[in-house]
């Protein structure tokens, strides 16, 4: 026998091996890809108040965008942008999306960009969690969803570093 024959089930293992890792660096890439959400919650809404905003921290390694958002509470979810032009704060949606550079976070904050949740179809309660899709789309055009369950608050969460 030549010493570099292998058996069938020698190399059936050995397709089975090289399958299994090409398998996990593929799910590693993707995980490494994703947009990691952090810190979400909503503010909380008053009777007859038909929009409300949502807030959070996105970052993504290897850059995205965040192009689209959905809300079963809301009519219409957009992202939007608040900026001082002169003496004037506006705000006005991004029509092209958000861009997540890579490797850097993007606040979503009051007074800044956040989602805006506008037709709102019940009231947005204190204490309640909302449902919240957001879609992303990275450099080479991929598409991914993530699926959010986020908390009503009346404010902004303390952050601890800034309490020192």
């Amino acid at each position: 026998m030549h010493p570099f024959h292998f058996t069938s089930t020698a190399c059936s293992f050995a397709r089975q091996a090289i399958a299994v890792i090409g398998i996990t660096l593929l799910a590693q890439t993707a995980l490494a890809q994703a947009v990691v959400v952090q810190n979400a919650w909503a503010r909380a809404t008053v009777p007859g108040q038909t929009a409300t905003g949502v807030f959070m921290s996105l970052s993504s390694p290897a850059g995205a965008r965040l192009v689209w958002a959905s809300a079963p509470v809301a009519g219409v979810a957009e992202v939007h942008e608040m900026r001082l032009e002169g003496d004037v704060m506006k705000m006005a949606a991004l029509k092209d999306g958000l861009e997540l550079p890579a490797g850097k976070t993007v606040e979503l904050k009051p007074g800044s960009y956040h989602l805006m949740l506008m037709d709102l179809k019940a009231p947005v309660k204190k204490d309640s969690d909302i449902a919240l899709t957001l879609v992303f789309v990275d450099g080479k055009g991929v598409q991914s969803k993530t699926e959010l369950k986020v908390p009503v608050r009346t404010m902004a969460p303390m952050d601890p570093l800034q309490t020192r």
